[in-house]
């Protein structure tokens, strides 16, 4: 399917190529300053720490829609082997296969492209089986760290959990924002909780996935306003689904990752961070949110912290 006039006039409104120079990587990382670090660590008041990563594990939030993102396979490949004769102290090791968008992660720029192009104008084939992401793969991203605000736009709502049909809009993000008491600014982390994990963690993986509530098409230009240098939530696909065009896959995807180079995290657990928050009267905090440097991969497993 071509993309409709729709997509591509949102398109053109949220464009960052070239805003950083031509060889640019990162896209929106750009704009996590020294300066920015500096404010977000003066969020800091507590020291409570909330993690918002899921456990890796089989039994994990992958139920086989997506071909090859398969949950961790973990093995042991030594149980108390004394490798230095007998007596010796003895090592166990393990290994582990698995997608690296199986659970918790965020999602590299290379890992959606369209209409032939990835972030900053390149061509999408330019990722190979061999070579990966020659450019923007997620070791390029290098350290994540930044003020994190909490838009709970369940709790904004009085619900628990948003429908599955819900799509998270702009004025859902404002309302939100004017809930928490805070005002994202250029280079905020945003953490959308929509509420949609509590099915997973209730033991419903298909219904986790499908229906969910999710990003609206009509958000990247709310966090373009607002120069956002990431965006994760508490959902399998991040953007509603299915999706609110008919046969229109994946657009908030192709607008944040490829149009806005912004990257984007998906299955993050914000429910102890929704209670936190609420507790304490504050949505911002320190976030830590490192990727895993994988060369060239289009994503990666994260263990994010908020630190209050």
């Amino acid at each position: 399917m071509t993309m409709p006039a729709e997509f591509h006039d949102i398109a053109k409104r949220v464009n960052n190529w070239g805003r950083w120079g031509a060889e640019d990587e990162i896209g929106t990382l750009n704009l996590i300053s020294d300066e920015v670090v500096r404010a977000a660590a003066a969020e800091i008041r507590s020291g409570r720490r909330i993690p918002l990563a899921l456990p890796l594990k089989e039994d994990g939030v992958q139920a086989g829609m997506i071909p090859g993102r398969i949950n961790p396979l973990h093995t042991m490949v030594q149980i108390n082997q004394e490798l230095f004769g007998p007596g010796t102290v003895a090592c166990s090791d393990d290994a582990v296969i698995m997608g690296l968008q199986s659970a918790t992660h965020w999602d590299a720029l290379t890992h959606v492209s369209h209409s032939g192009r990835i972030y900053n104008g390149r061509p999408a084939s330019t990722i190979t089986a061999h070579g990966r992401a020659e450019f923007s793969g997620i070791d390029k991203a290098g350290h994540i760290v930044s003020r994190g605000v909490l838009l709970d736009v369940a709790r904004a709502k009085g619900l628990d959990r948003l429908p599955g049909g819900h799509a998270v809009t702009p004025e859902d993000l404002a309302e939100a924002e004017e809930f928490g008491g805070v005002t994202v600014r250029a280079g905020d982390i945003v953490l959308v909780r929509t509420g949609q994990i509590q099915v997973y963690l209730a033991g419903d993986k298909h219904g986790y996935g499908f229906p969910s509530p999710g990003l609206s098409v009509r958000t990247p230009e709310w966090f373009h306003a607002r120069d956002v240098a990431a965006v994760a939530n508490d959902t399998l696909t991040f953007e509603i689904f299915p999706p609110e065009i008919e046969n229109l896959w994946l657009p908030v995807h192709a607008l944040d990752l490829v149009e806005m180079g912004m990257h984007q995290g998906q299955n993050w657990n914000l429910e102890k961070l929704s209670t936190a928050c609420a507790e304490e009267s504050r949505y911002a905090f320190l976030l830590s949110a490192m990727p895993e440097p994988f060369v060239g991969a289009v994503g990666t497993p994260v263990a994010p912290v908020a630190i209050l």
